[in-house]
């Protein structure tokens, strides 16, 4: 039942012939587009065949989708990231795990290759060191004195000495050497000041033994250790080490761009005030030394630790340039490799790594995981797709020549001039379709629309429902369920000739045998009688659709019993069997009526034959005119013969119309021309 718009069960059972049939399997008017070829396809294959043909087209749409996809998650890896390459060559760059450091050789050696020259020239590391403090030697020296100076004699010398003040003991060393000196050259031992003889005195005796040779070389070795300060920590040695240093910063800015160089810092105010401080802090300790020689001494805490920190600057300083010492054997390999480079060559390979870098970026590399993902999947569908379109051209195989066997069997039952040729099966990106060409005198004749003979300039509307139902019929020919079908014929007589009559007839008792039920719906008594009469009592009913009125007074209509053989004979039945009688004995017929019928059996068989252009309330001279006008167009409706032919016979009839002409009663009638006249006529609806 229909409720609420909609069936409340379907029976897929059922097979129906009607012009949804047509329209969607052959054509629409004369054209064949692409969707009959398609639906004509699924119309051969059966259900088997359909069923795989959906599983192809669901791999198909599967697909679409993934391009789709595809298309989506592309535009989603930044362009800019992908450098010279292409999404799917971006995306397939293998991962480095140390990247950074190959694409950082990489850009120093091409550097290096485009600085060739100035790599060539440009010196190495320099070392960078800082004079050593003999700190032991200095510590050792002022503790010295001398150990074989008798006590009483220090003692006595070194109490006059403190009683003369300050600098006595040097004033007195010296004064003591001019009394060697004089006692050397044979003059008595004089005071150098009073010139009085000393021989007497008891001090000179502690005086003697206290200034000994002893004496004498302990003030060397104070002497010794002080220019050994000076000669191996000159006044140059900051300024020295400054500019030292300004050129290792210079060699490492140059030779950075071309190897990993260590960085350093080094401040070198720093050490300078280290070092003055040790250096002035000792040379001033061994000063004093030397001022009292025989007095031990050390350096202060605060000299030791200028000494130490001045020591740990220095530690640094050999620390830094042991590294850059070491890379100086790197930068003699890239000056080998900067002689020998290829300018181009290393050009090409960085795009190359900085694409790898960008495309295993976190960022990227989610979205080309995405991309690539996405194409594994489509590739598994695509594997899909051609497994199914295998099966499917396989089934086909078998399938399409016994369809093109059948199809040509069911014209020539049903009197067609045609066959059919080269029906295939193709593929195409939504799926697949069918071709096939119509074959007249063994002549191949295209079925698109096209310049010369084609389908819709060769056949007629009768050769068009023919070739819809022999596709229809052979659709059931080699069907296995088809004592289970249904089948329902809806009007198939329209512009068929009467010799096809039989044949459909004929065709449509065979296939009875073969069917669960037939259900046939005509406008058309004289089709429909004849199959009611050549079937038995059981294996019919008969129906007819008639038009009511509801309590609400309103049109609807309501299926009812047909007495078929009470109704079977029509007034157009009526008018053609008075026009035939006519031609046959036009003695005992009535001229008049005959001529009255010719203009009724024209507008009935036009209203059958051309349903889309002749509709209720048209005029037939109106249709008359239109098909003229769309002679040699892409809407032609008949060709020039048939146009004309009407439009003849349509002049002689309409002057025994009522419509057209108010004195048709009286219009003479002259028999020969009215004989000629109705042979047309009968001959008109039999071959257009």
């Amino acid at each position: 039942m229909f409720q609420a718009g909609a069936w409340t069960r379907t029976l897929s059972d059922i097979a129906v012939f009607d012009d949804m049939f047509v329209a969607a399997n052959v054509c629409s008017g004369v054209e064949i587009g692409s969707e009959h070829r398609e639906n004509l396809h699924e119309l051969i294959i059966g259900e088997q065949g359909v069923a795989l043909n959906a599983i192809l087209r669901s791999h198909v749409s599967a697909i679409e989708n993934h391009n789709g996809n595809l298309r989506a998650l592309g535009e989603r890896v930044p362009r800019d990231a992908r450098g010279p390459f292409g999404l799917d060559a971006f995306c397939d760059l293998p991962a480095q795990p140390d990247i950074d450091t190959v694409l950082e050789d990489a850009e120093r050696s091409f550097a290096a290759a485009m600085a060739e020259a100035a790599v060539r020239e440009r010196p190495i590391f320099a070392p960078l060191a800082l004079p050593t403090f003999d700190l032991e030697g200095i510590e050792a020296v002022l503790a010295r004195d001398l150990p074989g100076l008798e006590a009483a004699a220090a003692e006595r010398a070194q109490a006059h000495l403190s009683a003369l003040g300050k600098g006595a003991e040097a004033w007195v060393a010296e004064g003591m050497m001019k009394i060697a000196d004089g006692a050397a050259s044979g003059d008595l031992e004089a005071c150098p000041f009073c010139a009085q003889n000393l021989s007497g005195s008891p001090l000179i005796a502690h005086y003697q033994a206290y200034f000994s040779d002893a004496y004498a070389e302990l003030k060397a070795a104070i002497t010794a250790a002080g220019k050994a300060v000076r000669a191996t920590h000159p006044d140059e040695v900051p300024a020295d080490f400054e500019r030292h240093v300004r050129v290792a910063s210079e060699t490492r800015e140059f030779w950075s761009d071309f190897v990993r160089v260590p960085t350093f810092q080094l401040d070198t105010a720093a050490i300078s005030r280290a070092w003055r401080e040790a250096r002035e802090g000792m040379l001033t300790a061994l000063r004093a030394k030397y001022a009292a020689p025989l007095e031990p001494t050390s350096l202060s805490p605060t000299v030791r630790a200028a000494v130490s920190s001045y020591e740990e600057y220095r530690a640094v300083v050999d620390i830094v340039s042991a590294a850059l010492q070491e890379t100086n054997g790197e930068i003699e390999l890239v000056r080998e490799k900067a002689a020998l480079a290829n300018l181009s060559t290393l050009e090409a390979a960085l795009p190359r790594l900085y694409a790898v870098r960008s495309r295993h970026t976190p960022e990227v590399a989610a979205a080309c995981n995405a991309y690539l993902a996405e194409k594994v999947a489509k590739d598994v569908t695509v594997r899909l797709r051609t497994d199914a379109r295998t099966a499917l051209d396989a089934y086909r195989n078998a399938v399409f020549p016994a369809y093109e066997t059948a199809i040509n069997t069911y014209l020539s039952r049903f009197g067609a001039g045609f066959r059919l040729g080269s029906v295939r099966q193709a593929n195409n990106r939504g799926g697949s379709t069918c071709t096939y060409n119509v074959l007249i005198n063994t002549i191949a004749v295209s079925v698109p629309s096209s310049s010369g003979p084609s389908f819709r300039n060769t056949l007629s509307a009768g050769d068009r429902n023919v070739l819809a139902l022999a596709f229809f019929f052979a659709s059931l020919h080699n069907d296995s369920d088809i004592g289970r079908k249904i089948v329902v014929i809806d009007d198939p007589m329209t512009s068929l000739d009467e010799h096809r009559n039989l044949h459909t007839l004929n065709e449509m008792k065979r296939l009875l045998g073969r069917v669960d039920q037939m259900i046939v719906l005509s406008h058309s008594k004289p089709f429909l009688c004849p199959l009611w009469e050549s079937t038995t009592t059981n294996d019919r009913a008969a129906i007819k659709i008639g038009r009511i009125r509801t309590q609400q007074n309103e049109d609807a209509s309501d299926l009812t019993e047909w007495n078929v053989h009470a109704d079977c004979i029509s007034e157009h039945d009526h008018r053609h069997g008075l026009v035939r009688s006519y031609l046959q004995n036009s003695a005992s017929a009535d001229e008049r009526a005959v001529a009255e019928a010719l203009r009724l059996i024209l507008e009935a068989f036009v209203r059958v034959a051309y349903p889309a252009d002749f509709k209720p309330g048209d005029a037939l001279g109106a249709f008359v005119n239109v098909s003229r006008q769309r002679l040699g167009t892409r809407g032609q409706i008949m060709n020039q013969v048939d146009t004309d032919e009407l439009r003849e016979i349509l002049e002689y009839a309409n002057q025994f119309h009522h419509d057209t002409k108010t004195t048709r009663g009286t219009v003479f009638i002259n028999g020969t021309e009215l004989a000629d006249l109705a042979t047309r006529t009968l001959a008109f609806t039999r071959r257009t």
